[in-house]
């Protein structure tokens, strides 16, 4: 029987742009509808950094998917939280409150350090939501929950793979997923989602964050082989089972079918064989050949 204990929380949060803040805050006065403000501040940021991404501090959750993992490394659950309605307050309050229910298990993100856990921090101050075993700034400075090396407490996966920011690891998310076999993107990326959530598209933010944290779960996996918790023979272990697990969910959630459709199978250097050492093989059966022929010679009559 699979361990039913939840000892990691992997989540992904997308979000939106808060129109009326940015109005308020950038252009006080200048009577800007919230999609007037998000198109300028856009083009502002576009025009200053060469990206229309606003900063997360403008942001609202409107997507937070979240898989539980036992201590086997064993996905329980995959969920989206609040739906159908998905509203930014409760998304947030369920998150928080959801983690302290399972006992504050570790959190996992790819890059959440820096945007998915502020962002959900200012979303608590904004709703007002009390957290105080995450705020715990009380408590020794090991055992702050918000401490940047409190790895029980919270897991950045890309901290792990550039030291802490050591390095610049381009291609991020996408980039691992591909090197491990999975899809990445997949048709819908970050910058989309403001506009699939002006057109009402749910469905589709939400199937992509379900795929996006997905992604980071078979990350993490090869990372828990990098940190030596796992084998990699576990870790291939895992990741068949997780796809027999999808592929029955897939009637409820379809998405997975078009996230399995996509995998690849992992080409495992360990299995192949290696040229070097089939040459080395081949050169010894020449040696032993020419060896033998010569053994095999009778010697002349003198």
């Amino acid at each position: 029987m699979a361990n039913s204990s939840v000892r990691y929380f992997i989540f992904d949060i997308e979000s939106v742009s808060d129109g009326d803040l940015i109005s308020k805050v950038r252009y006080p006065g200048e009577n800007l509808t919230p999609e007037k403000a998000i198109e300028t501040y856009a083009a502002e940021r576009m025009e200053q950094f060469g990206s229309e991404f606003i900063p997360y501090t403008f942001h609202l959750p409107v997507s937070i998917a979240v898989i539980k993992i036992n201590s086997d490394f064993e996905i329980l659950d995959i969920v989206t939280l609040d739906t159908p309605k998905y509203r930014p307050h409760v998304l947030t309050k369920l998150f928080w409150d959801g983690w302290k229910a399972y006992k504050m298990p570790t959190l996992v993100t790819f890059n959440g350090r820096t945007f998915d856990i502020p962002l959900l921090e200012l979303a608590a101050f904004r709703f007002g939501i009390a957290i105080p075993d995450w705020f715990n700034i009380y408590a020794k400075n090991w055992e702050q929950k918000r401490g940047r090396y409190n790895q029980g407490s919270h897991l950045d996966l890309q901290d792990i793979i550039t030291n802490f920011g050591a390095t610049r690891l381009n291609g991020g998310l996408n980039l691992c997923a591909n090197i491990v076999g999975r899809p990445g993107k997949m048709g819908v990326a970050g910058h989309m989602v403001q506009s699939l959530f002006n057109e009402g598209k749910m469905k589709e933010i939400n199937d992509y964050c379900r795929c996006d944290v997905l992604d980071t779960y078979f990350v993490f996996l090869r990372t828990a082989v990098l940190m030596g918790d796992i084998t990699l023979e576990r870790e291939i272990e895992l990741v068949d089972q997780t796809q027999v697990w999808l592929t029955e969910q897939a009637d409820e959630f379809p998405v997975y079918q078009e996230y399995l459709d996509q995998c690849e199978v992992w080409s495992n250097p360990w299995d192949q064989p290696d040229d070097s050492d089939q040459k080395s093989r081949d050169g010894e059966r020449e040696s032993g050949d020419g060896e033998e022929s010569a053994g095999s010679q009778q010697p002349e009559n003198g």
